[in-house]
């Protein structure tokens, strides 16, 4: 009998949130030869649903309609939710198919339903980078993953945002039918089988931001303004007219981080910069952004964001095509 894959999209969700994962399971159908998956598209209501771009799906069924055993459910993300508040209805929809269902998950912000459901306490999660914050101040139990593109913990599978949702289906294909096949699916919809880093190498979220009283922000500005600089401690509290020990008490009670980690932060974004929009060499890159060497480059590249200078260049560089 085919898996039936049921995915929830309420008004206003995000159409690749729904679409990709279906396209996903969908290849597997044509890779494997057979119907392995029935897929669903489950709406609030008989209406169509509008997407948050204007498109219109028609739902395969409602929340009213019987459904019988469900094997995945997965919960679409939408622009709206962090601000909406949640149907009842839905959640109760949620906790009766979830708790009869093989796996049961969320698709980018699609996890503040899946948390409001009640069903996640204690279980590790991952959700698009903006709404970190967010869930972890409502459902303080949920342990998120803030830079995994997607998650599985026991029955729970959860992914960050988007295009992650194709990673958290591929990565189900091949739990159900197989590295080979999975592979096989990669190939025909020309995606990463294993995408390299987390999800934070797409965001500017945490970049460093001026904070504190106007001393300290004048510091802040010369040092993004000079990465190569030496920014040691001593060097900036010389700089700040502040012995060493008072100026890093200072600035991490101003700023909230200590100096050695806001500067890092600023000597990667401006290696970031560098690699997207042009061509230096690795070794030059480091050298502007005040790295001795390319390794020492590499660590915090890696560190921060999951992902070597290089892979970096290769996925995010201006103008490339592929």
């Amino acid at each position: 009998m085919p898996k039936t894959i049921a995915i929830l999209a309420c008004p206003g969700v995000q159409l690749l949130d729904v679409s990709g994962p279906l396209d996903v399971f969908a290849e597997a159908n044509q890779q494997a030869g057979q119907k392995v998956y029935e897929l669903l598209v489950v709406g609030t209501s008989g209406r169509a649903i509008e997407s948050s771009s204007g498109v219109r799906l028609m739902p395969d069924a409602t929340l009213r309609d019987p459904l019988g055993r469900l094997d995945t459910v997965l919960v679409a993300g939408a622009p709206s939710l962090p601000e909406a508040s949640v149907n009842l209805t839905v959640l109760e929809w949620l906790r009766g198919v979830a708790r009869k269902s093989r796996r049961f998950g969320s698709i980018c912000n699609g996890a503040l339903v899946l948390a409001a459901s009640g069903l996640i306490g204690g279980r590790r999660i991952t959700t698009h980078w903006g709404v970190v914050e967010t869930l972890r101040q409502r459902h303080p139990d949920v342990m998120v993953e803030p830079d995994a593109l997607y998650v599985r913990d026991g029955r729970v599978c959860t992914a960050a945002g988007v295009t992650a949702g194709m990673d958290l289906a591929l990565a189900l294909v091949e739990e159900d039918l197989g590295r080979d096949l999975a592979m096989q699916v990669a190939g025909q919809l020309v995606m990463f089988f294993k995408r390299p880093g987390g999800q934070l190498q797409f965001s500017r979220h945490g970049e460093a931001e001026l904070a504190g009283h106007s001393a300290i922000q004048a510091l802040q500005r010369w040092i993004g303004a000079n990465p190569a600089e030496d920014h040691s401690v001593a060097s900036l509290a010389h700089r700040a007219g502040l012995s060493p020990r008072h100026f890093a008490r200072v600035f991490h009670q101003e700023v909230g981080i200590p100096p050695a980690e806001y500067v890092e932060t600023v000597r990667v974004e401006a290696a970031r910069r560098l690699l997207e929009m042009g061509n230096e060499p690795p070794k030059r890159v480091a050298g502007l952004c005040g790295y001795a060497d390319v390794n020492g480059l590499r660590r915090a590249f890696v560190r921060r964001l999951g992902v070597t200078p290089a892979d970096y260049r290769r996925q995010h560089r201006a103008g490339d095509m592929g």
